[in-house]
């Protein structure tokens, strides 16, 4: 189990959170709970519909999409955030590489903690809009 200080330290280099607050970050990691998967377990399955996004907190996991790898994901870095947002199939299959420490965070709660806290969601957002404009350069110039 990773200690609250941990948690938070990590939920602080997740791009998605990087602009809360400490105090933000707190609730955050206060609706999530905390789970070990073993090495070969699918974490979300492309196509599924999603109600969760994880958190790595430690381990590797790998990221595939149509059955091809394209992507290692480690501590730090989260997978389904788009499920927290809209109700899309998950656009990836993702699998633990090795035993891995996840901090799930449900929709439902999630949700509950935006709407005590929406300078959260507003966070979110510009960081999803510089996602965004990224992606356009990069597909468009």
């Amino acid at each position: 189990m990773a200690s609250k200080s941990d948690k938070l330290k990590l939920l602080a280099t997740v791009p998605l959170f990087a602009d809360c607050s400490k105090r933000e970050l707190g609730h955050v990691a206060k609706a999530g709970r905390e789970i070990d998967v073993e090495a070969g377990s699918v974490i979300a399955e492309q196509g599924q519909m999603g109600r969760e996004a994880f958190v790595i907190l430690d381990g590797e996991v790998a990221v595939r999409r149509g059955g091809r790898k394209i992507a290692t994901l480690t501590a730090g870095d989260v997978v389904g955030e788009m499920s927290l947002l809209d109700r899309g199939p998950r656009s990836a299959t993702v699998v633990a590489d090795t035993e891995t420490a996840l901090l799930v965070l449900g929709k439902d709660e999630f949700r509950s903690v935006v709407e005590q806290h929406p300078s959260i969601a507003y966070k979110m957002l510009e960081t999803l809009a510089e996602r965004i404009r990224t992606l356009d350069r990069k597909h468009f110039g």
